[in-house]
């Protein structure tokens, strides 16, 4: 199982490293700063049943 993922930040570009926490389920969003811009991030995680996680970003704004 993995333990961390990428995600690209929506704003800037930049390839985010993310710890995961597997005790929240397969399937999880949550909002995130980007590191490098500050600017918000909604970000969905999701492990498939091997353990294998795929996480994307999309900016906060969109979303409302």
């Amino acid at each position: 199982m993995q333990d961390e993922a990428t995600y690209i930040c929506d704003a800037c570009g930049e390839e985010v490293v993310i710890p995961l926490d597997l005790t929240q389920g397969d399937s999880q969003q949550f909002v995130e700063d980007c590191p490098v811009c500050c600017r918000p991030n909604s970000i969905r995680v999701e492990i498939d049943p091997e353990g294998e996680a795929r996480a994307w970003a999309q900016s906060e704004q969109d979303l409302f």
